[in-house]
């Protein structure tokens, strides 16, 4: 297990190595600057059609919601990240890494919009159901395809590895502890009931996973937020102080966090990304069985899901273990047991900063309450995942339902799988599989970024025509196999589109 360890560590430092930053960091900022900012222009249209509903007659193919696909998306960004992963961030780099996952949210949306719209572009149907996400994008988008078959498959290997097996197991782990802590309940009982609940949906499909999903998400949402507004109100006096030293300790302006900005930048950006999914292709997978009229209305929608993620849930936890008082700041980025401050000496950071935070306004039941939400919190994202696995699968393998059902399963045994590995090294894992998603799907994207912005001119100009924007994909050059988009294609030429001068089509209809 030790040889293991040092495995998993070095390979870790390889795929988040500094570099990987800076390459995150810029292609948020190259797709800001090249859609000029529609992230932020287009937040009202997010809300609009988050709640747009398509007609049902125009293909067999069904597909999830709007909404459904945000809820799902959402529960699998809400997780372990937002409360772990965000007191890990103070920890290592100081109450200034909050303001950096801020900055890898409002700049990262622009990368998770990109991905979704290509999602959205290039999905095709398999076994009556709408299917999509990266390798699709990749293996028809790049212009030699043998280069895009390849990057597909690397991109299917580390999902694999990632929502496959990694993340799966980093979940499991983290709800076994918050149950142990909170009940006694061993670490085995929460595993084997977490396969349960989650084979009873995964086996259902897609559809029951964004039905659950539709239920519990906005709920658990809704009842945490609740939780972390009580406990800034309770410590409303410190909060002037909180801000002054996210600010200055994120410019190494603080007297005390000075040093570490370096820790505190590199920190808030790789849990911020880690958080938020926003470029690693698992977004595009579950937003490309919806059926919406438009790619973008749904890129637009899953940039409002990386802003509930980061912006909404992700401060609130930062917030309130800041003003709570219950984290310790470490001097070395966790190398030693060093701290540069200690305010809750003894206590683990991750999960527990949150537990004792909760305890200021809710004393031991807090921790309860608290378990109980993570476990639930977990349990939407691993539906998430298993929606993102069998995807895969239904891409390398196509319309073979055994070898579906046989990964279902399989599925399972992985999320069982975190109870039996050393806690120790589960987030390292973790970080391994969204790093190497990151890598590639963010390289890809990069890669289309004309497409991206032919896609988003057609959307533009029938929306200042004052149309409601609808798709087909050939007026952008992308061929539609499988005629999902025929629907809409013939709803353009009723309306008029092809021969309307304005739009500038070039196609004999």
């Amino acid at each position: 297990m030790e040889l293991f360890t040092k495995i998993i560590t070095v390979v870790n430092d390889i795929v988040w190595h500094p570099a990987c930053l800076f390459f995150l960091g810029g292609a948020a900022i190259w797709f800001t600057l090249r859609l000029k900012g529609l992230q932020f222009t287009g937040l009202p249209s997010m809300f609009h059609y988050m709640f747009e509903k398509e007609s049902d007659e125009l293909g067999e193919a069904k597909g999830l919601s709007a909404f459904q696909a945000l809820a799902t998306t959402v529960g699998g960004r809400v997780g372990t990240g937002n409360i772990a992963g965000t007191a890990t961030a103070i920890f290592m780099g100081g109450p200034g890494a909050l303001f950096w996952m801020w900055m890898a949210a409002l700049l990262g949306a622009s990368t998770g919009m990109v991905e979704c719209i290509l999602g959205q572009a290039y999905k095709t149907k398999n076994l009556g159901e709408l299917t999509g996400g990266p390798y699709y994008y990749m293996e028809k988008g790049f212009k030699n395809k043998k280069v895009g078959k390849i990057i597909a498959v690397l991109f299917c290997i580390a999902v694999f590895i990632g929502p496959g097996f990694l993340l799966p197991s980093m979940q499991t782990q983290t709800a076994a502890t918050a149950m142990s802590n909170a009940f006694g309940i061993p670490a085995i009982v929460t595993g084997v009931g977490l396969v349960l609940l989650v084979g009873i949906v995964t086996m259902g499909g897609v559809k029951r996973v964004g039905q659950v999903a539709e239920l519990i998400a906005p709920a658990m949402c809704a009842i945490y937020l609740l939780i972390t507004i009580a406990v800034m109100a309770l410590n409303a006096g410190r909060i002037p102080g909180m801000f002054a030293d996210i600010f200055t300790g994120a410019f190494g302006r603080h007297s005390i966090y000075g040093g570490i900005m370096g820790a505190c930048v590199s920190w808030g950006i790789k849990r911020g990304f880690f958080s938020n999914d926003a470029g690693n292709g698992m977004s595009p997978i579950i937003s490309s069985t919806t059926n919406t009229s438009h790619p973008v209305k749904q890129g637009l929608v899953q940039g409002l899901s990386v802003y509930v993620d980061t912006i909404l849930v992700c401060t609130c936890t930062g917030l309130s273990i800041l003003c709570a008082g219950t984290y310790n700041v470490s001097a070395d980025g966790g190398a030693t047991a060093k701290t540069l401050v200690s305010f809750a000496p003894g206590v683990e950071y991750g999960v527990s900063y949150m537990q004792e935070a909760i305890k200021t306004i809710a004393g031991q039941f807090g921790v309860i309450i608290l378990a109980i939400m993570i476990t639930v919190f977990i349990y939407t994202t691993m539906l998430s995942y298993g929606v993102q696995l069998e995807s895969v699968c239904r891409y390398l393998f196509k319309a073979d339902k055994r070898v579906v059902a046989f990964i279902r399963i399989l599925y399972l045994l992985f999320v069982l799988s975190g109870v039996l590995i050393d806690g120790t090294i589960i987030w390292p894992m973790g970080d391994i599989g969204v790093g190497c998603m990151l890598w590639i799907n963010t390289f890809a994207v990069l890669c289309m970024t004309p497409m991206v912005l032919r896609i988003v001119k057609d959307f533009k100009k029938q929306k200042d025509l004052g149309l409601d924007p609808i798709f087909d994909p050939k007026t952008v050059g992308i061929e539609d196999e499988e005629g999902v988009w025929d629907g809409y294609a013939e709803l353009k030429r009723k309306r008029g589109d092809y021969e309307n001068e304005a739009l500038g089509y070039k196609l004999e209809k």
